[in-house]
């Protein structure tokens, strides 16, 4: 391993040569590859942050779901389960266990006893800062080994990857939010 090297220059280095009969970019296989493994790394890390906190997977999802809304906290059923990706049978089981730790509650609507809305309680919102705390000390320590003119650059950069995702047709019907 040379000076400055990584797992991905390892792994370019070894797949370059595979590829005899199909075009192999070098620079396109090291950024897929850093991405996919930034991603794990996130995706371990906030892991982490739930363990800490006490969270399953379920419940910061369905929590942060309610709280990055364009109402923070407040939602029907049927729109966090469409926002989630989930059936309405599943949301309502998500319910009941977020309901019964007391991080969120279901009230009926004053105009309309049958419908109801959700909406995040004191308790919940607070166990869902404190994940989105230890999970973004370690976003901003991993970001910040870029000085503030790369940090723009990337930002930049990646917006203008993840807009060319937005404008593929093939990409429009699946959303990669959260």
């Amino acid at each position: 391993m040379t000076e400055g090297e990584d797992w991905t220059d390892r792994h370019v280095a070894r797949w370059r040569d595979h590829w005899i009969d199909v075009a192999f970019e070098d620079d396109v296989e090291a950024i897929v590859v850093r991405i996919g493994r930034l991603k794990q790394y996130f995706k371990l890390t906030t892991q982490q942050a739930l363990v800490e906190v006490g969270l399953q997977d379920f419940e910061y999802d369905t929590l942060h779901h309610l709280m990055i809304r364009d109402t923070p906290g407040l939602a029907s059923p049927s729109a966090l389960a469409a926002d989630l990706g989930i059936s309405n049978a599943g949301m309502t089981g998500r319910l009941d266990a977020l309901e019964n730790a007391g991080w969120i509650q279901r009230s009926a609507d004053a105009d309309d006893r049958r419908r109801v809305s959700i909406e995040i309680t004191r308790s919940g919102a607070a166990i869902w800062r404190r994940a989105m705390d230890l999970r973004g000390r370690t976003e901003h320590e991993i970001v910040h080994a870029l000085d503030d003119e790369e940090r723009a650059t990337l930002a930049a950069l990646l917006k203008k990857m993840t807009l060319a995702t937005e404008t593929d047709s093939s990409s429009a019907s699946r959303d990669v939010s959260g």
